[in-house]
């Protein structure tokens, strides 16, 4: 069973839709690729990847928020899944999520 999920481009606010399987667990939708992630694009198995790599308009149609079809930037946006690695929930890097996030390396 899928489920059509749409997701807002962060650049221009056009909606894309995506069928998935239900059960995979989205973290965030960022402008740019987590390092050391692996995309796929929309139309490909992405169910082994870490995320989905998303062409505004050009990977399908898009719709404005009320659903009318609109045109795309045609900018690259990500869904980023959450990932484990021996069952511990990895972080984004850097995290983009719950404000700022300050290293400082010594």
């Amino acid at each position: 069973m899928t489920v059509t999920v749409r997701y807002t481009c962060p650049h221009c606010n056009a909606v894309v839709s995506v069928e998935r399987q239900p059960d995979l667990a989205d973290r965030s939708v960022t402008t740019v690729p987590q390092p050391g992630w692996e995309y796929a694009s929309p139309d490909e198995a992405f169910e082994a990847a870490d995320g989905i790599e998303f062409l505004c308009g050009e990977d399908g149609p898009v719709t404005d928020l009320e659903g009318n079809a609109i045109e795309g930037c045609g900018r690259p946006f990500y869904l980023n899944f959450v990932r484990f690695e021996q069952g511990v929930e990895l972080e984004p890097d850097p995290p983009t999520y719950d404000g700022p996030r300050f290293d400082f390396d010594a």
